[in-house]
């Protein structure tokens, strides 16, 4: 397994999270990697991240020049060697082992499983009522204009397997917020199985959302979604 992590200005988070998740993965009977893709930081992000490799060597260190979380997962994803590729946010707001969810025997058949913080079977931990109904409220808007059906598009943990990963991610054009979404529609379009796997999640205090603004960078961007899908960018090549 690959885990993927994008990371921007977590030079406070980063050392808590790769302390939980190598001591969740040293007790695993699977191989693993660990991916950090360092994203313009202007912290210690790639330093902290580079000192952690003396200790792990299993841990790969990327600098991603572009800019945007879009660029740096893709990166990751495609630079990854997993035949199933975990995308992890850095603050770990869902407990590491809960990605056993995501895996083979617990998890098997699918092409892409997203955590939802919304299906039967999740539990959200300290999220205030304001930023929760602002999510529904993104969500709604999404499903509406581009993904019905998909209750949590924009939770930060999604796990592909190997062949799914490298085909989607090659075709992702969106380089910031809403890669999600680029890359759900074009599973859709591929008739992907997606499965919404029920997850516990802790809010985070110190997280980069800013609702009303990636709201609406957002929507500009399912339109862009739309129009690429007409001008045909998302066909196949002949």
């Amino acid at each position: 397994m690959s885990i993927v992590i994008p990371a921007h200005n977590e030079e406070n988070r980063l050392p808590q999270t790769l302390g939980q998740i190598f001591a969740f993965l040293e007790n695993q009977s699977y191989t693993s990697e660990v991916i950090i893709v360092e994203n313009g930081s202007s912290d210690r992000t790639l330093e902290l991240a580079q000192e952690f490799t003396s200790q792990h060597k299993n841990l790969i260190v990327i600098r991603e020049e572009l800019r945007g979380k879009g660029n740096a997962v893709r990166r990751g994803l495609l630079d990854a060697r997993g035949e199933y590729r975990f995308i992890c946010d850095a603050d770990l707001s869902m407990p590491i082992n809960e990605v056993q969810k995501f895996l083979p025997p617990v998890l098997n058949d699918f092409d892409i499983a997203i955590g939802t913080r919304e299906a039967p079977g999740a539990i959200r931990f300290n999220e205030p009522p304001y930023r929760h109904w602002g999510g529904r409220a993104i969500n709604l808007v999404i499903q509406l204009l581009i993904l019905p059906g998909l209750n949590d598009t924009q939770c930060g943990f999604k796990c592909f397997r190997a062949e799914i990963a490298e085909n989607l991610f090659r075709q992702q054009t969106l380089t910031g917020w809403s890669f999600d979404i680029e890359l759900l529609y074009l599973a859709r379009r591929k008739r992907l199985s997606i499965k919404e796997i029920p997850i516990q999640w802790y809010f985070d205090a110190d997280s980069k959302v800013n609702a009303i603004r990636d709201a609406l960078h957002m929507i500009g961007d399912i339109f862009r979604i739309h129009m690429n899908a007409l001008r045909g960018r998302y066909d196949p090549k002949p």
